[in-house]
């Protein structure tokens, strides 16, 4: 099932969260090889998780992460101003309108059909938040991935060539490409948002993004 928790809420799913940041270090430090601290817990965590994201995260039938990314507002310190601006000219992202989406990740043999739910678990926090579109730096790697669950962003740059290709995307969330992602993943879009209800209630919409007042 997907799930949706704040940073705080987090301590209330220890085995999910535990198992998400040892999942985090091994596919960006072991597997990718990427310049990221892991601690004496084997978790992967930086500045971003300290800022109150919300996850959306798939918790396998037994309580441990299957999979997840992390969602922040561009209207205050985020991943893509701080660290990724001269890829795209050095151009910055800030509207209340468009969120970020870090640290997607896969655990080691995770199905198929988990990272097109999590992209299709995008699309009632959107709708609900009034948030137009979402932002995400990707590698080359993740082209074919986004290809093939039928969600590929609009390309605001990109820099490097061939595997080490670095770029920023600007996803959108039609109801077209909801429909296309919702056929791989195998899940109907009412079952995300049951699992959303469940997270936020049914009047998502009065409520506010905790991250907005961060």
């Amino acid at each position: 099932m997907i799930r949706y928790l704040y940073a705080d809420q987090l301590a209330d799913f220890p085995k999910l969260a535990e198992t998400m940041f040892r999942d985090r270090a091994c596919q960006f430090k072991e597997r990718l090889g990427w310049d990221v601290e892991v601690d004496d817990n084997g978790f992967e965590r930086d500045q971003y998780d300290d800022l109150k994201p919300l996850y959306v995260i798939w918790e396998n039938a037994d309580g441990t992460h299957g999979g997840s990314y992390r969602l922040l507002p561009t209207t205050g310190n985020c991943m893509v101003n701080d660290h990724f601006t001269h890829v795209m000219d050095g151009s910055a992202i800030r509207s209340p309108f468009i969120w970020e989406c870090t640290r997607f990740c896969l655990s080691k043999g995770a199905p198929s059909h988990v990272a097109a739910a999590l992209v299709l678990a995008g699309a009632p926090f959107v709708q609900e938040f009034g948030i137009r579109h979402v932002v995400g730096v990707f590698d080359a790697r993740m082209v074919r991935i986004y290809r093939m669950i039928g969600s590929s962003p609009e390309v605001l740059g990109s820099i490097g060539e061939g595997r080490d290709q670095i770029s920023v995307g600007l996803w959108e969330f039609a109801q077209d490409a909801e429909g296309r992602v919702s056929k791989v993943a195998g899940i109907s879009p009412e079952q995300i948002r049951h699992w959303f209800d469940l997270s936020f209630g049914s009047k998502g919409a009065d409520m506010e993004p905790l991250a907005m007042t961060a």
